[in-house]
């Protein structure tokens, strides 16, 4: 099963919010607080991880189009202090089955296309 995933802020740092594509429905969550833009990806990362264990599929991978944050979720990146307790969030939900998490195209991300609709762009 493919799950979507993006996150955004308005402005950047600012109030975030993401969104999580998964079986042809689309999770929006609001007023996540104040954050950056990696910050709110990490978060619709974790939701979509928290999604689709939710779902009880065993096979699935995450979609995204933050490079920066995937790479850091797969262990390709080094995660500084920043983003040090979204990994660790992350890694902790995802347990000894650690999911795949996959880097696309801002125009093949669904969740992205979703939030951007969402805001009339």
């Amino acid at each position: 099963m493919k799950i979507f995933f993006d996150g955004g802020c308005r402005p950047n740092p600012g109030a975030m919010e993401t969104a999580v594509v998964a079986g042809g429905k689309t999770i929006f969550a609001r007023d996540l607080g104040h954050g950056t833009s990696e910050d709110a990806e990490w978060l619709a990362l974790i939701h979509a991880l928290t999604i689709a264990r939710s779902l009880g599929r065993p096979d699935f991978v995450l979609l995204g189009d933050a490079a920066n944050v995937i790479a850091k979720a797969n262990g390709t990146l080094p995660c500084r202090e920043a983003g040090r307790g979204h990994l660790e969030r992350f890694r902790s939900l995802a347990g000894p089955a650690y999911p795949r998490v996959r880097h696309i195209k801002r125009t093949q991300n669904l969740a992205g296309i979703a939030l951007a609709r969402l805001h009339g762009r």
